[in-house]
């Protein structure tokens, strides 16, 4: 039985994409991280100050992009290992794409406004 959805042509592509996702994410947790502690107690006015600036809803929307590459690819392996049937992988496949595209549909009408 050959395999229809394979994920070795996606090789040094998804690892590359993997580590760069990880490395944004980290550099992003560490910075909301480094301001709560700053600013210990944070107040909610100094909080949605925080997210109000244009940068950091850019640097929100980048972080939720990688995090949506990373589960991507995460996903897609985990289908292609586990998932026999080629039928039930593809259908699976469109269906986390789809629901990935809705998440980022609703992170960018949250940080852009509607």
């Amino acid at each position: 039985m050959s395999r229809v959805v394979s994920g070795a042509r996606y090789g040094l592509r998804d690892w590359l994409m993997q580590r760069i996702a990880a490395v944004i994410l980290l550099i992003y947790s560490l910075f909301v991280l480094g301001f709560i502690i700053l600013n210990m107690p944070i107040s909610f006015t100094s909080w949605h100050a925080f997210f109000t600036h244009v940068w950091m809803r850019f640097f929100t929307l980048l972080s939720f992009i990688a995090l949506y590459l990373h589960a991507w690819v995460g996903i897609r392996n985990v289908l292609m290992d586990y998932v026999h049937s080629t039928a039930i992988r593809l259908i699976l496949h469109g269906s986390v794409i789809v629901a990935l595209v809705i998440y980022f549909i609703w992170t960018v009408q949250i940080l852009w406004g509607k």
